[in-house]
Formats: structure tokens, C-alpha cells, sequence
């Protein structure tokens, strides 16, 4: 009988969209019987939080707090290449001085606002849900709003003014890519059960990349309105060769992460980094 086990991701897109291969049937999921569950990535923080789930995504942010219970899957990260979460303002807005400023953060466990707290120590956090973060903007109850998902790929055309995009300052600062996103596995599975998972998610990731079609077919219901090229471009950003395999750069950008927040006060210690699958 297939063991049970919860796996937990965000109704996002490029979350989606990595799992189509386990969902359409392609990839067998064996020895387990996968049950997905679905939730937004601040709710999965809090699962990762309370052990909740053998599998899920988390904010890259988190993972100190729970590295001692889940270890990091080499594949199924969402890095980013000079790009990544983008702090927009209104129409008319360029006022980049954001000292003092209210911004608007999409979750306070989230690798958006740690970045933030990191290149802008000084400034007043409204934290809400990710999906709030524009409405608030348009209503004027703040000065700018930091976000993420789809919003990083149409906030142009909806009239907003890009004060900073946090992966191309990152870049600038590190030359590294950044990481946002992670896919972390309970150590308490044990070996084989952890490698098992990290087969079963990084084959799902290879097929789903072979039959973008298809995936993106699964994805659009999970694109939030969004056009199904629009949805393409922000899967191909978020589901990379570094989704696949995250490598020695991806681990040097977590360490970069952890190092420069333990720096700025934001965190207690530096976890360990024992990747699975690991590709140097």
C-alpha cells in the first residue's frame, strides 16, 4: 500500500506548474501516495513552522528557524537572475527616498521582507496578505507595496512606477542570484525516504519543463487572471535549470542570505546547508 504524505506548495503558477508532472499521473509518486496540500506561502512558513508537512515550500527567510526538522531539497528552489520581488508606488511616484516610509509587505516570514529589512533598515511595514499589497497602494493607506507572484510581470502595464527590484539589487551587491523560494523535506522520513521524495519532485520538474504546454494548461488555473503568456513568462522565471538543480551558486546565495542577516541583526545563526542532491 503507498505510504501517505502531505506536500505542501502555493497556489501560485510556477508552483503549480512544477507539479504538473506528479499530478497529471506522469511521474509515479511511489512509494507514496501524494496529498496536496495547497496554501499560501505564508500558511505553509507556519506549517514549516509547526512540522506539519514531510514536504512543502517555504520561504527561504524561514528556514533557519526550522532547519534543525526539515532539510533542503536541491531542486524545486525559486531562484531568480537579476530579477526577483519588486517595490512598486503609484502612477507619478519616483520619489525613491524610502526612509520613514509605510510599504506595504506580503507577509512578515516572507524572503521579500527580510531583503527589504536588509537594503532599507528604516522604514514602517504594514504587513498583510500578498494579495492586499496593491489594493492598499490604490487606496493610498501606503506609500509603496512590495510584490510578489504575478505582479513582478505586469506592473508596468498597470501603471505603477518600480522603485526597486530586489533581485537586481541583490545582484548588484553579491553577484549571485537570489534565493527566494525553497522546497524543504522532515528529516525525520530518514535517508531513503528523503531520496525518495527528492526523485519523485525533481523528475516532475524535468517533465514538466519537457511539456510546457501541457503544464501551462494546469497552471492557468492557478495564474490569478493573468494571459497565458503572461503566465509563461513568469513560469520560465521562477521554474529554471535552477528549479532543477539549485548547484553550488544557489547554496553559495542561501549562505550569502543567512550570513548578511545574521549581520543585520535579523536572525539568531546561520543554518547548516546539508542539501539533498546537491550538485557542485
Amino acid at each position: 500500500m503507498p505510504v501517505p504524505i502531505s506536500v505542501g506548495h502555493s497556489p501560485d503558477a510556477d508552483d503549480a506548474f512544477m507539479f504538473y508532472g506528479i499530478a497529471s499521473g506522469a511521474v509515479s509518486p511511489d512509494p507514496y501516495e501524494i496529498i496536496h496540500v495547497v496554501e499560501d506561502i505564508q500558511a505553509l512558513n507556519q506549517r514549516a513552522l509547526n512540522g506539519d508537512l514531510e514536504v512543502t515550500a517555504i520561504s527561504a527567510a524561514v528556514y533557519p528557524t526550522v532547519a534543525d526538522r526539515y532539510q533542503i531539497l536541491s531542486c524545486g528552489a525559486s531562484i531568480g537572475r537579476k530579477y526577483g520581488p519588486v517595490l512598486l508606488s503609484r502612477a507619478g511616484d519616483t520619489n525613491k527616498d524610502l526612509a520613514g516610509k509605510r510599504i506595504a509587505i506580503p507577509g512578515a516570514q516572507t524572503t521579500a521582507y527580510l531583503l527589504m529589512r536588509i537594503f532599507v533598515p528604516d522604514f514602517e511595514p504594514v504587513i498583510m496578505e500578498f494579495d492586499a499589497v496593491l489594493p492598499s497602494l490604490d487606496r493610498g493607506e501606503v506609500d509603496a507595496a512590495l510584490v510578489i507572484h504575478e505582479g513582478q510581470v505586469t506592473w508596468k502595464e498597470l501603471g505603477y512606477v518600480n522603485l526597486m527590484d530586489l533581485g537586481e539589487v541583490w545582484f548588484n551587491e553579491t553577484g549571485l542570484p537570489i534565493p527566494l523560494g525553497l522546497d524543504v523535506v522532515r528529516r525525520d522520513l530518514g535517508e531513503e525516504g528523503i531520496e525518495s521524495i527528492f526523485r519523485i519532485l525533481r523528475d516532475s520538474i524535468v517533465l514538466t519543463r519537457d511539456d510546457e504546454e501541457g503544464a501551462l494548461d494546469y497552471a492557468m488555473a492557478y495564474g490569478r487572471g493573468i494571459d497565458r503568456e503572461l503566465c509563461r513568462t513568469f513560469v520560465r522565471m521562477y521554474v529554471n535549470d535552477d528549479t532543477v538543480q539549485m548547484g553550488g551558486e544557489g547554496r553559495l546565495a542561501l549562505q550569502t542570505l543567512y550570513e548578511r542577516a545574521l549581520t543585520a541583526g535579523l536572525i539568531d545563526r546561520v543554518p547548516p546547508l546539508d542539501i539533498v542532491g546537491l550538485e557542485e
